[in-house]
């Protein structure tokens, strides 16, 4: 396997879905970041939601070559 291609597996044991979520702001996106940077992909589209006090957001990943529900992965 070359070093660009990513394991079969994610590292340290994560799943290979995610769902990442918080507060829309610079540590939010730090962990989307990093995700991407492991290998993840991203799985659809973000969403957004109002508390109350603050905009709290999710974004899906997905670690590639696992098949998922109906969108197409790369």
């Amino acid at each position: 396997m070359s070093k660009d291609m990513p394991s079969v597996h994610p590292p340290g044991g994560l799943p290979v879905y995610r769902l990442l979520t918080g507060p829309d702001d610079s540590s939010f996106c730090r962990r989307v970041s990093e995700a991407l940077a492991l290998g993840y992909r991203l799985h659809g589209s973000p969403a957004a939601t109002f508390d109350g006090e603050r905009v709290i957001v999710a974004q899906a990943v997905l670690w590639p070559g696992v098949q998922g529900g109906g969108d197409a992965l790369e």
